[in-house]
This record gives structure tokens, sequence and C-alpha cells, in this order.
């Protein structure tokens, strides 16, 4: 008998410990998608005041900066002859080191593209999706011609 009440608290002490580590988790994702949707809603309002066209832009030197994964990130946007010829790194202190590299893909998609209208590097969106909208942003002081 002794070990019987002995396996039911065992079973009670788990099924407590999984229902706490499923409501953690539960919140972590909530969190998540809220900020998913507000690095959206950002992303839609940058996007909007720059009047994305995707076509020729004035020639020069750009910098712009947003919020990444771990603070803020810098970017200079190089434009030739009309075309955006470099998308470069400046500063991305505080930004996860492994996040920041697998992010650091999305600059050959806004060469290709020629526009900063492409998809986030999933499993590094927070990272990436700074420096899409970084690059937004210099090239909203670029200005389409």
């Amino acid at each position: 008998m002794k070990k019987f009440w002995i396996r039911m608290i065992n079973v009670c002490v788990i099924v407590a410990a999984l229902i706490g580590y499923s409501k953690v988790t539960l919140a972590h994702e909530q969190t998540d998608a809220a900020a998913k949707a507000e690095a959206d809603r950002k992303n839609a309002e940058i996007a909007a005041e720059a009047g994305e066209t995707g076509g020729s832009y004035t020639d020069g030197i750009y910098q712009g900066t947003a919020t990444g994964f771990g603070g803020d990130i810098t970017v200079e946007v190089t434009i030739t002859d009309g075309r955006i010829a470099s998308v470069d790194i400046l500063s991305a202190e505080k930004e996860d080191s492994a996040y920041l590299t697998m992010a650091t893909d999305i600059i050959s998609e806004i060469l290709d593209a020629q526009s900063a209208d492409v998809d986030t590097i999933s499993g590094a969106t927070f990272s990436s999706t700074g420096i899409k909208n970084a690059t937004v942003q210099a090239l909203a002081k670029g200005g389409a011609r």
C-alpha cells in the first residue's frame, strides 16, 4: 500500500510539472507572436513611408537603422547607376552572432530583387527583419527616381 501512494505522488508531481511547462511554453509562443506582429506592422509602416517601387534609386550611400533580435542593426546601402550595388552591416552589437550569420543571407536576396521586399530568413526571423527594415529605411533616404 505504501508503494501505491509513493507512485501516486510521483504521478501527481509529474503531471503538475507538465502542466507548468505547457503554461510557460504557451506564454512564450504568445510573446513571440506579439513580437512578430509588431515587427510586421513596423515593416509595413516603413514600406509605406518609403513608397517602395523596386525601380531606380538615386545614386549615393545611405544608412538605415532598425531593430533586430538583440538590438539595433545599422546598414549602409550603396546605390550605383540607379541599382542597389551593396548592403553592408555597419553595426549589430547586441545581435546573437549565430542569428546574424544566418540573417545575412537576406542581403543577397535584396541585391537579386533590387528591393527590400523579400522574405525573411527562417531561423533568424527577427535579425533578418532588422536588416530588411534598416535597408528599407536607407532606401527611403535615397528615394526612388
